[in-house]
This record gives C-alpha cells, structure tokens and sequence, in this order.
C-alpha cells in the first residue's frame, strides 16, 4: 500500500499512502494472468555505481516553485532564523544493470544544520506515495522537522518517474477529470465495460507518454539512487526518515546495504509481508476503522452536524448519501459535479489526519444539502488536482512504480470474485478498493516481486513506528516490519492515536523518542508505547 497540498497536504503531513482504486497496483500470489511483458529493471542484481556519479558534485541553488508535475505553488519559504532552501539535480544511471549508459536526473532540496560542529550528516526524507514530491514537500513541512536541523541537513527527493526527475506522463488534465468522474464501482455490465476500457485508455497513454522510463521506476533502483545520493552528500552512512510507502523503500535499501544504515526512521509501516489482496483488504479495514472513530467522535457530540444519535446511524447516513450520488451527482465546483466515487475520494482523503475530520463531517453535511463542493476539494487534494485544474504526476507515478514492483495482475473475473470480501472488510471503501485490484492489469512491464524482501542482517537499529488508529497502513504492518528486518533490527515503536502517521500526530512522547534517537543514538526499547 502506498497515496500524495490543504488537505493533500495533511496526507503528506502524516503522510502519503494512496487510497486510490484508479492508481494503486495489487499482487495477490495466488490468482492471476501472469504476464509476457518485459520485466522491472529493478529486479537486476545490485551493481556498482560508476566513479564518476559516485564522485560528481551538487550545484546548489535557491529553488524555484514547484512545476506543475511536483503540485505547482510559490517558491519555498526561509526557514525560522533565516535558513533558505536549496534545490539542485543528481545523475543517476537509468539502468544500474548498464551503469555507463542514459543517465537522468534526480531533483533535489536541502536546508543546512544549524549546529555545524556537531552535524551528523544528512537526514534524507521520502513523503511515501509512491508518488510524493519530496522536493515540494519538504519544505512545506519543514518547520515540523525543524528539531532534526539541530544537527543534520535536512534532504529529500524526487524519486525517479515524479515531479521533476523523469516524472511518468499518462493522460492529459481533460481525460483525468474525465477519469476521476467515472464510476470506480461498476455495477453492471455495461459499467463494467467502461470501467475496463477506461484503465487500458490509461495505461495506453501511460506507455505512449513514458514508455522507455516505465522499466526502471521500481523501488529497488529507488534505493541504489537514494544509496548514490548518500555517497554524493559525503555521507559514510545512511541517516534516513521514511514514512508511508517510504518505509517499503527503506526496508529495500536496509536489505540491499545493511552495513551502511545508521540512523533509520520508519513511519506509517507499509507491511512487507502482505501481498496486494491481503495489503488492500488491509487497508479497507483501516479506513473502515478509521471511519467507525470518526463516526463514533461525530454521535458522542452535541454539536455534530450529521444526524444520528449512535455511530452506526451517522454511518448510515454517510452510505445514503453514497446511494444517492450513485443515481444522481450533485453540482460540486465550477461545472463539476460530485459523483460517488469523487465523494468516496473525499471522505477517504480527510480520514488521512484526525485535524481534517471537522472538513469532512462539514463536507458531508454540505454534499447531503446539495452542495458537493468541498468534498469534491477533497477529492482533488488527493487526486493531485491544483484548483486552475491542472493534475500533478504523483498518481502517474503512483501506478509506474506500484506496477514495476507488484507482480500480480487480476482479471476481471478474479476482481469480481474478490468483491465479497472487499465489502465485508468495509461497506463504504469496499468496492472501492477492490475494483483497484485491476489497476495494473495490462501494464506493460512485469512486476518484481509478490513481496518485498527487507531483511537485513548487520544493519543498525532501524526504528518502526506503527500507529493504532492509522487508516491507510494498519498498524499491524510495524511489527511485520520489525520482525521481517530481523532480531536486533526492527525497534519497535508503537503510538496510540488517529491519522496517518505518528510523528506529526501530536505526541510529545514520540517526537522525544524519534529525536533522542535520530539526534543522540538512544535507541529505545522495542515495544515503547507513546499515548
């Protein structure tokens, strides 16, 4: 599992496991096609990094804002005391099976420690997605981060096939509103037509687009590059904070280099033991949860705008207002209107942090009344879509590396006949994500793998972070990373609240942790509970 500026923003805050059955690619070891497409490149054995990129130097500038692939907006701004940011650009080989051939280009930001004789190197941050700028968001979070400046440069990235390095093109922003529009949810044949032709539609554009970048944009050439920039930056070690699917991408990188971790967060653990079907069924339980607490704080209190004196009845109320955009969309922003598949996208956006619940409990109320607008914001926070209706790429590259890695493609018969189980795992998201299941079927390079091998034996502690409330990685997926990294590796953390993510979430007890230990090398016991 793996999502993507107010309240995309917030999912990136947390941050950025998508929810999106349009975007989100699945293996299940069990049922599927197989493929004759090429394999993911990133399946190649490690190889070394030729001297030359091992040894180029970074030419660091201010940045300029974002482009529209990275989400658009205003240049970043200083940092408190002053501190600008700096962006600059990385040569990493396409293919790490062919190290002297095409190279691309990597996007980079950094803001320099504050404490220079005590700096320990460079903390490198991936926002998960796959998909995420990390280039443009960064800098919008900064300030949340700003304790780790104490003694680190604070980087991040764009991974390749996102934003500005090499980013994956698929359709243009006309098709993609046309797209998000559709129903995600066919409920016959006819819709079930139209849902298939859609997906090979984009695909189609997809490898028109970025058909020679598609091969190479898997996680595991992600880790060489983030192994390469370590070099780059001079550092003998990696110092690293993952969140979300960055998580996945740290445990791949833990597994490839173990002796060169140092300090190693993981946040929002994706579970690497789970294959697409269980990883999706995963996830609709998690939102489900997530919804249930949602619905349950909304009946506790006087003040909720949403009828219904128990959660079950407030719930209820949500799926009528589902059923009834099913048969009639209700005008929504400009000359779009909310469909339930858009409103869907909304309300699953705002689970993403507890701080968007009052924006979610107001946009219901407003879609029930007739007025889909905020909803439909939602939804274009998370489908990437800035309000003068350009789409950034971040689902574009959603699909390219889910796609690259995943291994499994379902049929339309399999789909249909995972639907039950879809639904009995959550009423409001079930179908929604397992239509999903379709998302790479058809994609023209093979996947990788069933599931990631994160394994790492002589690494450094690596800490893992699982929140209990978290709806898009179930907090089970930490200790299934702790324990895959291996005994003595995966340092179990476990924080007890709402959202995506736990360091942002408002505990004082794991940033203390997270900092002591990114900052001092306190490594805590495994199994430390933060309320």
């Amino acid at each position: 599992m793996r999502t993507s500026p107010a309240l995309r923003a917030a999912a990136l805050a947390a941050t950025a496991t998508v929810l999106l059955p349009l975007a989100a690619c699945s293996d299940d070891g069990d049922g599927g096609t197989g493929s004759s497409t090429p394999s993911s490149a990133s399946t190649a054995a490690p190889t070394a990094t030729p001297g030359n990129l091992s040894s180029q130097k970074l030419d660091w500038k201010p940045c300029p804002a974002p482009n529209e692939a990275q989400g658009s907006g205003a240049s970043p701004s200083p940092l408190p005391g002053g501190t600008t940011w700096q962006c600059s650009f990385m040569d990493v080989p396409l293919d790490y099976a062919d190290p002297g051939g095409r190279t691309i280009e990597l996007a980079l930001v950094r803001a320099a420690a504050r404490d220079k004789d005590k700096r320990i190197g460079s903390l490198i941050f991936n926002f998960g997605g796959p998909g995420a700028s990390g280039v443009a968001t960064l800098p919008s979070f900064g300030t949340a981060y700003d304790s780790l400046r104490a003694r680190y440069d604070l980087v991040s990235f764009d991974p390749r096939g996102v934003g500005r390095s090499e980013g994956v093109e698929c359709s243009d922003d006309a098709t993609l509103d046309a797209r998000y529009e559709q129903d995600g949810t066919p409920d016959d044949a006819e819709e079930e037509k139209a849902f298939v032709e859609d997906q090979k539609s984009y695909i189609a554009d997809c490898e028109e687009n970025s058909g020679d970048e598609l091969p190479y944009v898997g996680t595991t050439n992600a880790a060489r590059d983030m192994d390469l920039l370590r070099q780059v930056l001079g550092d003998d070690k990696l110092y690293y904070f993952g969140i979300s699917y960055g998580t996945e991408l740290g445990g791949v990188y833990a597994h490839l280099y173990p002796r060169t971790v140092g300090r190693a967060v993981l946040d929002a653990v994706v579970d690497p033991t789970e294959d697409s079907l269980k990883s999706s069924l995963g996830q609709a339980e998690g939102f489900q949860l997530a919804l249930d607490n949602f619905t349950a704080d909304c009946a506790e209190r006087d003040d909720c705008k949403l009828p219904g004196a128990t959660a079950k009845e407030v719930q209820d109320g949500i799926t009528a207002l589902l059923a009834k955009l099913e048969k009639k969309p209700v005008p929504g922003l400009g000359e779009r209107e909310l469909t339930e598949t858009q409103a869907t996208t909304g309300i699953a956006s705002a689970l993403y942090s507890k701080e968007t619940w009052p924006l979610l409990e107001q946009g219901i109320d407003e879609a029930d009344g007739g007025n889909g607008g905020l909803l439909l914001a939602l939804a274009d926070s998370l489908n990437g879509r800035s309000e003068d209706g350009h789409y950034d790429n971040s689902n574009a590259a959603n699909a390219a590396v889910n796609c690259a890695d995943s291994k499994q493609r379902f049929t339309l018969e399999q789909t249909r006949k995972a639907l039950p189980e879809f639904r009995k795992a959550s009423p409001v998201f079930g179908d929604y994500l397992g239509w999903g299941l379709m998302a790479c079927t058809g994609w023209p390079v093979a996947g990788a793998w069933d599931t990631p091998d994160v394994s790492a034996p002589g690494s450094a502690p690596i800490l893992v972070i699982g929140n209990t409330g978290d709806p898009a990685t179930p907090y089970a997926g930490a200790k299934a990373m702790a324990a895959s990294l291996g005994k003595g590796v995966g340092i179990e953390l476990t924080y007890k609240g709402e959202g995506h993510g736990a360091y942002n979430g408002g505990s004082t007890c794991v940033q203390r942790t997270v900092d002591a230990y990114l900052l001092e090398g306190k490594v805590p016991k495994s199994g430390t509970v933060c309320e």
